[in-house]
């Protein structure tokens, strides 16, 4: 059983599937392609990634692929917690450059569906936090792209300064959204 509830981009979903709860602790199917089918969410989904982060204040993304290897994910922790970021970039849509910020922790046990489109990006609150995705398409370097976390226009607030955010290389030299020559129509 899950329960999905749209956020203020109605693409994006919280996705909370049912915990069943006794003495020894609780069992969750996160995952069941017939209820997720059921529930209306149709991604197929091709590869599962794991990324464990030290530190709190450790920042991933915003990244995202272009076409032909564009990805829908479905985010979750397994432990920890992040403030969990999705910008919409379809040039097209009224929700253009404008972000979706949910918290996503191992107690609370929410997913969220991020589709094809969007940037994502996540800011650990905790040490030792591991965050599960589901992608939709397999990972391709030269389709890989970002735009940068601390990008004003964007308006996202981060639990995190830029200054003290812990940052791959490659995500302090992400371009701007104004910046960006990849998007999606």
């Amino acid at each position: 059983m899950l329960d999905v509830q749209p956020t203020a981009i109605p693409d994006v979903k919280i996705v909370t599937p049912k915990r069943f709860v006794d003495h020894r602790g609780f069992f969750s199917e996160v995952y069941s392609r017939r209820c997720f089918f059921e529930a209306g969410i149709t991604e197929e989904f091709v590869q599962d990634n794991l990324s464990l982060s030290t530190a709190a204040g450790t920042v991933r993304g915003l990244h995202f692929q272009s076409h032909p290897f564009a990805q829908a994910k479905l985010v979750r922790v397994t432990r920890g917690r992040i403030m969990d970021v999705a910008v919409d970039i379809r040039r097209s849509s009224p929700s253009y450059g404008q972000h979706v910020a949910v918290e996503l922790s191992s107690e609370n046990g929410r997913q969220l569906l991020i589709p094809v489109g969007f940037a994502h990006g996540f800011c650990t609150l905790e040490a030792d936090t591991e965050v599960q995705y589901k992608a939709t398409a397999y990972y391709s370097a030269p389709h890989n792209h970002g735009i940068a976390f601390d990008d004003p226009a964007l308006g996202i607030e981060w639990p995190v300064r830029s200054a003290q955010a812990i940052l791959s290389d490659k995500d302090r030299k992400q371009p701007r959204l104004e910046e960006l020559t990849v998007c999606f129509d």
